[in-house]
């Protein structure tokens, strides 16, 4: 998903430089909001697809899914470092379908579709490594790995004009440790200092495009197969696109040359795009099933809010909501809608009236 380390980004405009600890602060809440806008397409995709017919699928899909946790854990843990307070249970983190990633490049648009050709082209988009040289992009960035560079460059910059002391000046017990957060190959980092930092952006560059020097690799074994590596994100989606694994010697240039990935493109639920409540009048079945999904999915934003604010503890239980959220997708799944679809979850904030 992000920036690659072959080479040093280009300097970035001086406007966009994260010159204060309030302004670095605030690209770290953005990096959590970042993260978590790939959630619902995601979960979107996945839960569209019949498992039964599409298992390859499923383990891209859902252990991208797993990573992109671990990246917002990891985000979390950076801003608590720098003194900050993660907010997730707060409606800007639900914008209306489609939109655009936050502070980000306006031309790509997020989309709650089922798995298919248009899911994988957007999923190809998110995960686009930043071009060579691409400048570090505070905002309206062209890249993640672009907005992931201008936050290196302030933490590096900020450490050394003002000391390491000073910028990692958060409570230590707010971060969220491994011992918290399993089921994927990745590290989760607890932050304390620039080198920390770093191997925590590190984890959510590689993870996403693959290890320094543009490799396809992202340095950890695969969590389904661990006899064999891990491909980054971006790859991953490639390797469904081309219908065929990445093997050692293949590069990005090289494309997929391994053993071939069988997609059943018909073995997806055919849910419809970018559903919303107003679709459907107050007190139907779907509108009423959207409704209890929607606050479900709130439930589980208050307990990731107070899970990085200090009750690391609360994962376990967030993780449980995890599950109730797929019954409850996968029940949408199966009711039907118009135009020979399916019902999906809307993700929107639930109302302030329906929340006393």
């Amino acid at each position: 998903m992000r920036h690659p380390r072959s080479q040093e980004p280009a300097a970035p405009d001086p406007s966009a430089r994260i010159a204060t600890l309030d302004s670095l602060r605030e690209h770290l809440q953005w990096a959590i909001e970042l993260e978590h806008a790939t959630l619902p397409p995601y979960l979107y995709a996945l839960y569209s697809l019949e498992p039964d017919r599409n298992p390859e699928a499923v383990e891209v899909v859902g252990g991208v899914f797993i990573e992109e946790m671990l990246h917002l854990a990891l985000a979390a843990n950076l801003l608590n470092a720098v003194g900050g307070r993660p907010q997730l249970d707060t409606p800007r983190m639900l914008a209306p379908h489609p939109r655009t990633l936050p502070h980000g490049d306006r031309s790509l648009q997020v989309a709650l579709v089922p798995f298919g050709p248009e899911a994988l082209e957007m999923f190809l988009r998110l995960e686009r490594p930043a071009p060579p040289g691409g400048p570090a992009e505070g905002e309206d960035y062209e890249t993640i790995g672009q907005f992931y560079a201008a936050i290196e460059q302030g933490l590096r910059q900020l450490s050394e004009a003002l000391g390491e002391g000073a910028v990692f000046s958060g409570d230590p017990a707010r971060q969220v440790s491994a011992a918290h957060f399993r089921h994927t190959a990745g590290q989760l980092v607890a932050v304390d200092g620039l080198d920390s930092a770093l191997a925590a952006l590190r984890e959510i560059v590689e993870q996403g495009e693959g290890s320094a020097g543009g490799g396809v690799w992202d340095g950890d074994q695969d969590v389904f197969h661990p006899e064999r590596g891990e491909v980054a994100h971006y790859y991953r989606f490639q390797e469904l696109k081309a219908g065929r694994r990445y093997r050692r010697g293949d590069t990005p240039r090289s494309g997929p040359t391994g053993e071939a990935i069988s997609v059943d493109w018909a073995g997806v639920r055919p849910m419809r795009h970018n559903p919303r409540l107003a679709d459907h009048a107050a007190g139907s079945a779907i509108r009423i099933a959207q409704e209890e999904f929607n606050h479900t999915y709130r439930d589980l934003l208050h307990l990731l809010q107070h899970a990085f604010n200090g009750s690391p503890n609360l994962l376990a239980e967030a993780t449980g909501t995890m599950y109730a959220l797929k019954a409850q997708t996968q029940a949408l799944a199966r009711m039907p809608d118009e135009d020979g679809t399916t019902a999906g979850p809307t993700f929107e904030y639930p109302s302030p009236e329906s929340l006393r």
